[in-house]
C-alpha cells in the first residue's frame, strides 16, 4: 500500500495536529511494514495558490508559458498523481478562524481537476478518486463536534467532508484533538484522547486492507 501524508500546521514542531498525523503514519507503518510513505510539509515545502495565470496556462501552448509558471504547474500536476496514487492519505490539519490553513486550501485547489478527481455528468458530479482511505489529524482551540454550541462555526472538518466526499471518497476518518487552547490541562487531556483513539481508527483500516 502508498501512503501520502500531509502537514499544514504552521508551528512546527508546537503544532499540535502534526504530532498526531505523525502517530497515526508510525501506527500504521508498525501494521504495515511494507507501507510506502510520502511526505509533504504544505508549510515549508508550498503550493502556489490559484491565480488567473494559472487557469490560463491550462489551455496555453506549453512554449508559451512562462519557466516559473511551468514549474508550479509540474509541481502541482506531481502533488494531483501523489494524491492519486494513495490507498491512504493522512492530513494533519488545525482549524485557522474555524477553517483549514491556507496552505492545505492551495493543495487542495491542485486535487479539484475535473476529469481527474470528479467528473459533472448529466445525473451531477461524480467523483473519480474513490477507494481511498483519508485520515485526518485535527486540532482545535475550541469545541465545535456535534451537539456544541459552535458546531455551526466548523468549517475545517465540515470542509474536508465534503471536498473528499466530492471527490468520491466514501472513507474518511478523524483522529480529532478539541479545546487545545483552553488550558494547559484541556490540552495534554485532548492530545491523549486523541493518541488514544488512533489504534482504533486504524485497527478497523488493518482488518479492510
Amino acid at each position: 500500500m502508498k501512503l501520502l501524508h500531509i502537514d499544514s500546521g504552521i508551528l512546527g514542531d508546537h503544532s499540535v495536529s502534526r504530532r498526531l498525523s505523525a502517530a497515526v503514519v508510525a501506527d500504521l507503518k508498525a501494521r504495515h511494514p511494507g507501507l510506502a510513505v510520502t511526505y509533504r510539509d504544505l508549510v515549508s515545502e508550498p503550493l502556489a495558490h490559484l491565480t488567473g495565470a494559472h487557469l490560463a496556462a491550462g489551455s496555453a501552448d506549453p512554449s508559451q508559458v512562462a519557466p516559473g509558471l511551468r514549474a508550479d504547474l509540474d509541481d502541482g500536476a506531481a502533488a494531483l498523481e501523489a494524491f492519486l496514487a494513495a490507498d491512504i492519505v493522512v492530513i494533519g490539519t488545525p482549524m485557522y478562524n474555524f477553517s483549514i490553513p491556507s496552505q492545505l486550501k492551495a493543495w487542495i485547489d491542485r486535487l479539484a481537476i475535473a476529469g481527474k478527481t470528479f467528473r459533472y455528468t448529466e445525473a451531477g458530479p461524480e467523483g473519480l478518486a474513490g477507494g481511498k482511505t483519508v485520515i485526518i489529524a485535527s486540532s482545535r482551540g475550541g469545541f465545535y463536534g456535534e451537539g456544541a454550541a459552535a458546531a455551526a462555526m466548523d468549517h475545517q472538518e465540515t470542509y474536508l467532508k465534503v471536498i473528499f466526499g466530492f471527490f468520491g471518497i466514501t472513507d474518511i476518518r478523524f483522529v480529532r484533538a478539541e479545546g487545545i487552547a483552553m488550558g494547559e490541562d484541556q490540552k495534554q487531556k485532548a492530545i491523549a484522547g486523541a493518541e488514544a483513539a488512533i489504534s482504533g481508527v486504524n485497527g478497523t483500516l488493518a482488518r479492510a486492507a
